[in-house]
């Protein structure tokens, strides 16, 4: 089902980078953002290049009126990594009688045991193989979760291994792309920016605890919160410029996308290390500052700070955003250098009308006056 305008519009708006940031008010909040932003995404990606079957879509929209219908697109896997650096999935689909069959071992699938829909990346076998998102409902026989998932941070995501074994699809659940004519996913620059902002999010969470501790904490050597401070303060006003900072560069992408600008998507890449970087220093600055109640498990700031970390393994990595920019900034054209002016030829040995200051008529060698 293609959405209509508005609705599309609706779905590019920053305030699917609000909601982001909003979702990680619950408990555990990283996690819990995550696995709401991964279907949400799918919903936009709906929206700009439709490939769901119509009935099916319908179906699922109004199993959400009634309960969590979660989605997600399954592609890393064991052996290939991340997709997003390139190469062909292992996870094959082919066609049958009746429609497609699926088999594969998949990873890093965030919410696998609470999915409604798998969304597999797939290929067919052939020499110019088909390529796309296989619609998986989550109760299909032959899908098997393996709890492999035991991070350091997200450790709520149920982000395990899924193994498909002849997993029996009807014929509208894939519609694949020959590898050669595979067009931009124009979708990933959006999941980009809001999956880093998810993690200013959590950034926001750690500031909490500790504008909290900070006013709570009477050491007896003080006799006063530690928040009245300058030391605390200063700190304080660290922390906050580094979430001004992210959500500035977050939202001000997010306003590009939605104002068609053409650099929206170059920009969103960078923005992506520069938003993941001032999340990361917030929390580590709180944590530092804090000390060890800032490590305990008593406390939430440690979850926030494993948690924090993840936004580094979201696409694209640091090294790969800076080697786009990189490479586009070097590949621009520039203004043409001039060149030196050639060098003036030796001058002749002085004579008294060329020697600065001389008199008329003085002879070599003799004083200017």
């Amino acid at each position: 089902m293609r959405a209509d305008a508005a609705a599309s519009r609706r779905l590019r708006d920053p305030r699917i980078l609000l909601l982001s940031l909003l979702l990680t008010r619950s408990s555990p909040p990283g996690p819990t953002a995550l696995r709401s932003l991964m279907t949400v995404f799918q919903h936009v990606r709906q929206a700009r290049d439709p490939f769901w079957p119509d009935d099916l879509y319908r179906t699922m929209i109004a199993d959400s009126l009634t309960r969590p219908v979660l989605l997600n697109a399954v592609r890393a896997e064991p052996e290939l990594g991340a997709p997003v650096r390139g190469g062909l999935p292992a996870t094959k689909i082919r066609r049958t009688a009746d429609g497609w069959v699926l088999t594969g071992h998949k990873g890093y699938a965030t919410s696998s045991e609470g999915l409604s829909y798998h969304l597999a990346w797939a290929a067919t076998e052939d020499d110019d193989p088909l390529l796309g998102h296989a619609i998986v409902p989550a109760d299909s026989p032959g899908i098997r979760i393996v709890r492999t998932w035991d991070h350091f941070g997200l450790r709520a995501s149920s982000t395990h291994d899924v193994i498909y074994t002849d997993v029996e699809i009807p014929t509208g659940n894939f519609r694949g792309v020959p590898r050669s004519a595979q067009p931009a996913d124009t979708s990933l620059a959006a999941v980009t920016i809001g999956a880093t902002a998810l993690y200013v999010g959590v950034a926001r969470a750690a500031q909490e605890f500790f504008v909290r501790f900070a006013n709570e904490r009477v050491p007896t050597s003080l006799g006063r919160p530690i928040a009245t401070t300058e030391r605390i303060q200063t700190i304080a006003g660290e922390i906050e410029a580094q979430l001004v900072a992210a959500e500035e560069v977050a939202f001000g992408v997010a306003r590009r996308f939605d104002e068609g600008a053409p650099d929206a998507a170059e920009r969103a890449v960078l923005a992506k290390p520069l938003v993941a970087r001032a999340a990361i220093t917030a929390v580590q600055t709180a944590v530092a500052a804090i000390g060890n109640p800032g490590l305990t498990r008593h406390n939430p700031l440690e979850r926030h700070l494993r948690d924090v970390h993840c936004v580094r393994v979201h696409p694209p990595q640091e090294d790969t955003a800076l080697l786009i920019a990189g490479r586009r900034t070097l590949a621009t054209a520039a203004p043409a250098v001039r060149s030196p002016a050639p060098p003036a030829p030796p001058e002749s040995t002085p004579t008294s009308s060329s020697r600065p200051g001389a008199p008329p008529g003085a002879p070599p060698g003799a004083p200017s006056p």
